[in-house]
């Protein structure tokens, strides 16, 4: 198996406007089979992220989190999204789950928790790790293994790692 590039990115957001802004710039690259791995302490922001990203897709259903169905499936009028929160559950019992039909289906899939279940993730992901630094500010650390998603860090630090 070879070895994949991965690019780190940081960026700061200090409004919920800049978090979805951040989502819409993902979303709007969103392609079918990505996978993006999100993490971060509780109340960090990863269903609003979440949220917005999915709007960026065309969904217009309400999008909350799946904590206790653990996948929810949407509709959106670019993509399927797939919107999975791993939390209440083992890395054992996920390999049951059959995640690799979302992984590798025809929508979009963010992973909440996604550290719990990293061994059966997709190798070509982006991992994003939420910092809630207080108030509506977040630094959001972004590690995109393969393509597309290094080629994104790179343009994500092109753009200065800010908010805009």
């Amino acid at each position: 198996m070879s070895k994949l590039e991965v690019t780190q990115s940081e960026w700061t957001v200090h409004s919920e406007q800049d978090t979805v802004w951040l989502a819409n710039w993902l979303g709007d690259r969103a392609v079918p089979g990505i996978v993006l791995a999100l993490d971060g302490d509780l109340g960090a922001g990863k269903t609003r992220f979440s949220q917005a990203f999915a709007a960026s897709v065309g969904v217009t259903a309400v999008v909350n989190s799946p904590t206790f169905t653990i996948i929810k499936e949407y509709t959106g009028s670019r993509l399927p999204f797939y919107h999975m929160d791993v939390y209440r559950i083992s890395l054992e019992e996920a390999e049951d789950l059959g995640l690799d039909d979302y992984f590798f289906g025809e929508g979009a899939t963010i992973v909440e928790w996604a550290s719990i279940i990293e061994p059966i993730l997709p190798e070509s992901r982006l991992d994003l790790y939420i910092e809630h630094l207080g108030g509506e500010a977040r630094r959001f650390m972004l590690a995109g293994r393969g393509e597309p998603y290094a080629t994104w860090c790179r343009e994500l630090g092109m753009l200065g790692g800010g908010s805009k």
